[in-house]
């Protein structure tokens, strides 16, 4: 059973200078809200893993009313080398939450590929929306390897625990060139503004030195977390090291790009689930 969770609108507070983008996901009316689903809401909630979307923007205020997609809606620049960042699962969290990029709005919800909900994350992670890994594009510079379908990843690495739907402006450091099961999956590694040690860090060689044995962990993880489902460990491109900052916004760049060529129909999605989506976002927005 699919219980509904918190709906929370996102409205341009005066003088905002971060409006929220009207895709062709946009549903016409007087607001817009994230909305997120969780099977199970109220256990969840008994557990202490309450459903919550708090949009961390001072140019906005928040209001119960309307829906938008966190993928699609939220937008992913904010402007001197800073983006938007939608939470999916908490640090040190064990319970799985992912995008699901094949339902109208594409909410978040607990995934149980493989029946597993659990996940023991050492780190704020997530999404950045309006980016797009493109399953048909090879990548010549990681082994050939051809995009998961996916929005890019993020490991925020701050100190603060984020609230699952949390939108945070993070800054990135690095990147690591996973390759899960074949496909390209971009972990883009970042810290948010608001962590003490932001101004600190500026680049994948200040990691270590502010966040030591970080970086060895997170590959780690990647590399192993598959493992006990009877997989393979996966591996990394670029010679098995993580990428600079410049590197890891040419990322970005990249799959805004292909983000922006998907939703404007310009590009062939790929996989039957994405076409799904497009056809009834559009139907929607009608």
């Amino acid at each position: 059973m699919v219980a509904a969770g918190v709906m929370v609108s996102l409205i341009p507070g005066i003088g905002s200078t971060l409006p929220l983008t009207k895709s062709p996901f946009f549903r016409r009316s007087s607001t817009i809200s994230l909305r997120f689903i969780s099977e199970n809401t109220k256990r969840l909630e008994q557990q202490g893993h309450a459903i919550r979307c708090n949009f961390n923007h001072p140019g906005y205020q928040i209001q119960e009313e309307g829906q938008i997609s966190p993928w699609h809606d939220i937008p992913l620049h904010v402007g001197n080398g800073v983006f938007n960042f939608v939470a999916e699962i908490s640090k040190d969290s064990n319970l799985r939450m992912e995008l699901a990029t094949d339902e109208l709005y594409t909410p978040l919800k607990q995934d149980k590929i493989r029946g597993r909900i659990r996940c023991n994350m050492k780190w704020n992670y997530g999404l950045l929306p309006q980016t797009w890994e493109d399953p048909s594009s090879a990548n010549p510079e990681v082994d050939g390897a051809f995009g998961d379908n996916d929005p890019v990843d993020v490991v925020e690495i701050g100190s603060t625990c984020a609230k699952v739907g949390e939108v945070l402006r993070v800054k990135p450091l690095a990147t690591l060139a996973l390759i899960d099961e074949g496909q390209l999956d971009w972990k883009i590694i970042a810290v948010s503004l608001d962590d003490p040690r932001c101004s600190l860090v500026d680049d994948v060689h200040d990691i270590e030195k502010y966040f030591p044995a970080t970086l060895t962990a997170i590959s780690e993880f990647f590399r192993d977390y598959k493992v006990y489902d009877g997989i393979p460990g996966n591996k990394f491109g670029l010679g098995n090291k993580p990428a600079n900052k410049d590197y890891a916004v040419k990322v970005i760049r990249e799959t805004n790009e292909a983000w922006t060529k998907l939703v404007t129909r310009s590009i062939s999605a790929g996989q039957e689930f994405i076409t799904w989506t497009l056809l009834n976002a559009s139907s929607a927005c009608s």
